[in-house]
Formats: C-alpha cells, structure tokens, sequence
C-alpha cells in the first residue's frame, strides 16, 4: 500500500495550523515558521521549522507540540524535527492573514 503523501501533509499542515505562539495571536503557520514538511514513502516526516526569535520563551515546548501534532497524523510514522534559523524568521514570511491579524498591513 502507498501513502497519499501529499494528502499526509496537508494533513500535517492542518494540525500545524492548531499550534500556536502563545505571545501572538496566530498560528505558527502563518506566521511563517514552518520552513520545510516532507514526507517519505515510509511515512517518516521531515519537519523544518524555526521561531521567532532564538531568545523565545517557547523555544522548548513548541517544537515538541509541533512534532506531537504531526505524528498524530495517520500514516505518519515518525518525526524528525529540526529547529533552525537560516534563513533567520522576518516578518516578510508571515501571510497576508497573519499581518491582517496582527493589525500590520
């Protein structure tokens, strides 16, 4: 049986998009910090994501609920998440949504 890997990461994006930085009143989707989802045919997940500033108050426990997410996906059999920060998060990677929200557009 062969995974529907694009279905599994919409899938991934959709509970990503439940996960929120708890200082800004947007998902961490829209805010621009998720940089890379791939999904193996073995159903491994690749997840690059960053934050919004190396100092942030979350740095521990976001990452980890983002992994949590994803893994609760069917047919996801693991994580590997891996925090960077290159390119360092600018505003300019938020949506429209996002600065909408955040009262900057």
């Amino acid at each position: 049986m062969s995974l529907d890997k694009e279905k599994i990461k919409e899938q991934i994006y959709d509970q990503i998009r439940t996960v929120f930085d708890p200082e800004i009143p947007v998902d961490i989707y829209e805010l621009g910090l998720i940089y890379k989802v791939e999904v193996k045919d073995d159903g491994q997940v690749y997840l690059e994501m960053t934050l919004t500033s190396p100092a942030c108050p979350v740095a521990e426990s976001l990452p980890m609920e983002v992994q949590e997410k994803a893994m609760s996906v069917e047919g996801v059999i693991d994580v590997d998440l891996r925090v960077v920060f290159d390119p360092p998060w600018t505003k300019d990677l938020m949506s429209e949504d996002a600065r909408f929200a955040l009262d900057m557009m």
